[in-house]
């Protein structure tokens, strides 16, 4: 089985092909100040006709998105929700939902129409998903009050657990390993969570971050790096 793996960054796009459940071709683009127009929207259209697949993963890591608790069922105003976090665009964004058996709780995101429609167009199945349901759902928390930093490149989501409750979610933008530094201890100081006894776990692009992981180890005492992306191993986390 041919499978199509695609994860979309604030910033980029990862792709990956596995047959059999083996990585056999992996690759990134990511835009910057000189990246011609619709990049992302050309790579993604030159990944699609590659060969034919028999499935697609998509993972929607773009930061439009809001956390609501099992049981909501007003779907009608996730576009309104999630612009309390961020601009939301409903001629050009479609509005997806993600649900958390595990820990309780729904993500609305967006993602965007044109690549939605170019996806859809292949008449394959394809299940899309958001990072942070994804990410929440490979977290064993063990009722200690806890930080998970799943790291990407030029980006970070995190979640704060306390005895098995999500008390806080956030998508970011990692521009300087100091400012994000400084927003972990500003949000520790929010939420309650003691820095002695909070534990805090790394995961994803920890190599590529190196900087931030290495800052953060001066300030708190219990740290782990659980999972770093290594070429050719799932991106996503399982």
């Amino acid at each position: 089985m041919n499978v199509l793996n695609l994860l979309f960054t604030k910033d980029g796009l990862i792709y990956q092909i596995a047959k059999n459940k083996s990585v056999v071709e992996e690759k990134s683009y990511f835009v910057d100040e000189e990246t011609p127009e619709n990049f992302i929207e050309t790579q993604l259209e030159n990944v699609l006709i590659k060969q034919r697949f028999d499935e697609i993963s998509v993972i929607s890591a773009l930061n439009h998105f809001t956390l609501m608790p099992e049981g909501f069922s007003e779907h009608e105003t996730g576009f309104d929700l999630i612009a309390f976090n961020a601009p939301v665009d409903k001629e050009n964004e479609e509005l997806m939902l993600s649900v958390n058996k595990k820990f309780k709780v729904l993500f609305y995101y967006t993602f965007p129409k044109k690549f939605y429609k170019k996806i859809k167009e292949l008449a394959i199945p394809v299940h899309f998903n958001f990072s942070g349901e994804k990410f929440l759902n490979s977290i064993n928390n063990k009722n200690n009050k806890e930080i998970h930093i799943n790291l990407y490149h030029n980006q970070c989501e995190f979640f704060a657990i306390d005895n098995k409750k999500v008390i806080l979610y956030n998508n970011l933008d990692v521009n300087s390993e100091v400012d994000f530094l400084y927003f972990i201890m500003f949000t520790l100081s929010k939420i309650g969570f003691g820095i002695n006894d909070t534990y805090f776990f790394a995961y994803g692009e920890t190599t590529e971050n190196e900087t931030f992981i290495s800052e953060l180890q001066k300030f708190v005492k219990n740290l782990k790096i659980v999972y770093d992306n290594l070429p050719n191993k799932n991106f996503i986390l399982n």
